[in-house]
């Protein structure tokens, strides 16, 4: 009797764990971990791999960082406005097979061109090269694009039906993605690092193409069982609104059945292109119809100051991006020690989701937001501090934007040693006069990272739950033109102050973006009617 209740027991563990792996969660948590480990890999081996192919110069990297940028800044709206009016499985199989033939096509293009650059160099007198380079950035845009699509779809829409507007589940699913997210941030680029190191680019572009296609088949397969598995997916409001105009009567030939026989040519084709003008016409006046209308939908929205809070805080230089990792490597950190902190730092987001789930439970979640903005804020301050500890090469006399006479003649941002340092990992580098500086800025970036990320869950499911159904695409689309903006502002800071002197001076414009952003939130929080006393005391 003893080992026949063993038995049983262990049959309904068994069949409890088979149908939670079967069941449409577990299917999302795989499906969101294959898309992530493929885009932190093409990420990270695309700035490599640019760097390489223009003889070790940032130029072609910042030019795919600017046009990424833009190009989420200019279609975010068009692609929200995509995904409220068409259905749930079709956006999600189109945004997948897209992103991922897209980063297919990339990675050949770079195999020949790894392969056959100096034959292609001769091609045109290396205009052919220029060509490759340009199809090269525009698949990647479309990558991103899509890759966006992806990811408002499933994580900003599908999750929500399928909690079914239940608060714990949502916060505990978006905690378990962000979780993912950041494990993954720490072995994707590690994975494909190997490779390149160990065998070859060529190899490496392979492995990122294989990848690829294993993903997009099993990312489809699991997809499509969730639609299958969650009914709610193929109920989808419409949106009156934001339907596509039916033109016909506007752009047909008028009398086509009763036109005479004797009609003369030159008439039809004068129709003929003026028809195709007028569709032209009636095409870009929906464009542009629909980004107004997107705009406005996202003004009017009650958690329009949340959105724009969380896009204030991409305007900033203060992560672990490859501004961040350039200053530091100027500042005598070699690549072994900087990838320690960039565990360090995946570590210190995986504590924000737990925090976060823990102060939702404890004080609900525009709580846990105030608090979260506070705990973001008070650990830059170290940032802050870090520019007038000692070691600091911040300097008055060229902390300013290269506007004037005198710019031409500031000390360039990296001299030759240190870019050997850079590239190839030689510690030829003056060492700093003191370490407590830098030992601050990262000390402060880490830590920020829990309360930062905390925050981003809490602004996530504040747009799930108080977004209309059918105004979620076209409501987070413009919230990823937003991001993307303000992450455009912070290239072009960078840019015009590129110095390690003037680093200092970006740390006080982040703070101050930062600090903007989660201002912005208070004022939100200190009015909804959610506030309680901590809210009040929090913010005053």
């Amino acid at each position: 009797l003893l080992f026949t209740n063993i038995y049983d027991l262990c049959m309904c563990v068994l069949g409890a764990i088979l149908i939670y792996l079967m069941g449409p969660r577990f299917l999302i948590y795989v499906s969101c971990a294959l898309s992530i480990w493929g885009d932190q890999m093409w990420h990270f081996a695309m700035s490599v791999f640019l760097i390489e192919l223009y003889g070790h110069n940032l130029l072609l990297t910042a030019v795919f960082g600017l046009v990424v940028a833009g190009s989420v800044l200019i279609f975010g709206v068009l692609i929200g406005d995509w995904i409220d009016r068409k259905p749930r499985n079709k956006v999600a199989h189109a945004s997948l097979f897209i992103q991922n033939a897209s980063v297919t096509a990339c990675c050949v293009l770079l195999m020949l061109l790894f392969s056959y650059r100096r034959e292609m160099e001769q091609i045109w007198h290396g205009w052919f090269t220029v060509a490759c380079y340009t199809v090269l950035i525009t698949l990647a845009a479309v990558a991103n694009l899509a890759g966006t699509a992806l990811t408002i779809t499933i994580q900003r829409d599908w999750i929500v039906s399928l909690t079914g507007g239940n608060g714990s589940q949502l916060a505990g699913m978006n905690a378990a993605v962000r979780r993912l997210d950041q494990i993954i941030n720490i072995f994707a680029p590690l994975s494909v690092g190997q490779v390149m190191t160990w065998a070859s680019h060529v190899i490496g572009c392979g492995f990122i193409l294989g990848w690829n296609l294993v993903s997009l088949l099993v990312e489809f397969l699991f997809l499509s069982r969730v639609y299958q598995l969650v009914p709610q997916l193929a109920v989808k409001p419409q949106d009156v609104k934001l339907k596509k105009a039916n033109v016909d009567g506007f752009i047909n030939k008028p009398g086509t059945s009763k036109e005479p026989k004797d009609c003369r040519s030159h008439l039809e084709g004068q129709w003929v292109t003026t028809k195709r003008f007028l569709l032209c016409l009636r095409n870009t006046q929906r464009l542009l119809h629909t980004c107004r209308e997107g705009w406005e939908t996202y003004c009017r929205q009650t958690i329009f100051l949340p959105g724009l809070g969380l896009a204030f805080l991409y305007m900033t230089v203060l992560g672990f991006d490859c501004i961040t990792t350039g200053y530091a490597y100027t500042q005598g950190i070699g690549g072994f020690l900087l990838s320690i902190l960039t565990a360090l730092s995946a570590l210190s987001g995986l504590m924000g989701t737990i925090l976060f789930t823990w102060l939702r439970g404890h004080y609900g979640l525009v709580t846990t937001g105030v608090i979260s903005s506070w705990l973001h804020v008070g650990c830059l301050t170290l940032c802050v501090f870090s520019v007038f500890a000692p070691g600091s090469p911040f300097d008055t006399a060229v902390s300013s934007l290269p506007l004037s006479k005198n710019s031409s003649s500031s000390p360039k941002l990296l001299k030759d040693d240190q870019v050997t340092v850079l590239f190839d990992g030689q510690q030829d580098l003056e060492q700093p006069e003191s370490y407590v500086s830098i030992i601050l800025l990262f000390s402060g970036v880490i830590l920020a990272r829990i309360g930062l990320w905390s925050f981003d869950l809490t602004v996530t499911q504040l747009l799930q739950e108080n977004i209309p159904e059918a105004e979620r695409g076209a409501v987070n689309g413009v919230q990823c033109s937003l991001n993307y903006l303000m992450d455009l502002i912070h290239f072009i800071l960078v840019m015009l102050a590129p110095q390690p002197q003037q680093f200092g001076m970006l740390v006080f414009i982040s703070m101050l973006f930062v600090t903007t952003g989660h201002v912005l939130y208070f004022f939100y929080a200190r009015n909804t009617s959610q506030s309680n006393s901590v809210v009040s005391f929090l913010c005053p």
